[in-house]
């Protein structure tokens, strides 16, 4: 009787089916935006040039911290001063823009314009930085404001609410006739622009904190009535 082989008959091994890819079918890609692009690069920088003046900032720590590359800042803004007038006109439009959505129209003059102030007063306090960027172009004696176009220039420096607020208080006998907006603006600006500025040196020298929520509130309010008390007949 013939014996059994004990080897073992090699079986092929099991065919397995590859996945099918549509012909198609294309790998997935970062959307562009240049729009976020660009803010991002803006958003950053304004913070680099705040801290850093235009001297110290540096182009390779901004792409450094921004979702883009060198390469790309220079594509969108040519060059590191390009990119700072770009930050300055931003650090304006933003304020002017914002002023513009403020619902003043329905309140008296004098309490509309207790309002405006008070907004501006927050606006510099919760943004430093602008305040900031405001002292390092006017350490270069306003150079880099002075190549904006008159459009820029228009946009940068629109007090139409102020002008309205005024215009109302005047026709409603509440203000006196011989203000001008300009100079007005000028008053608000300082007096809310010093307590950003200013803060650390006076608050040494005088002993006072203000950077208490009491201590800002009262100066807050202090500020709007010495404006409001400065137009009124």
């Amino acid at each position: 009787m013939a014996k059994a082989s004990t080897k073992a008959t090699a079986q092929p091994a099991p065919k397995v089916d590859k996945p099918k890819t549509s012909a198609t079918a294309k790998p997935k890609t970062r959307t562009n935006d240049p729009d976020r692009t660009r803010a991002n690069i803006i958003e950053v920088a304004t913070h680099e040039f705040s801290e850093k003046g235009l001297s110290g900032a540096r182009i390779d720590e901004i792409a450094e911290r921004t979702q883009t590359s060198k390469r790309m800042i220079y594509y969108y803004f040519e060059s590191k001063e390009g990119l700072y007038r770009a930050v300055i006109e931003n650090s304006y439009r933003r304020i002017r823009s914002i002023e513009a959505t403020l619902d003043l129209e329905h309140k008296p003059p004098l309490e509309a314009l207790a309002q405006h102030v008070r907004f501006t007063f927050d606006y510099q306090l919760a943004n430093p930085d602008f305040i900031r960027l405001v002292m390092v172009e006017n350490i270069h004696h306003g150079a880099h404001v002075a190549q904006f176009s008159p459009e820029q220039l228009d946009s940068m420096g629109d007090i139409s609410t102020l002008h309205s607020i005024i215009k109302r208080g005047i026709a409603e006998g509440v203000m006196r006739k011989d203000i001008d907006p300009v100079d007005l603006h000028m008053s608000i600006s300082a007096l809310c622009f010093f307590n950003v500025a200013n803060r650390h040196t006076f608050s040494t020298i005088f002993k006072v904190d203000m950077a208490t929520p009491a201590a800002t509130a009262a100066r807050r309010e202090s500020v709007a009535d010495t404006i409001v008390r400065s137009v009124t007949l």
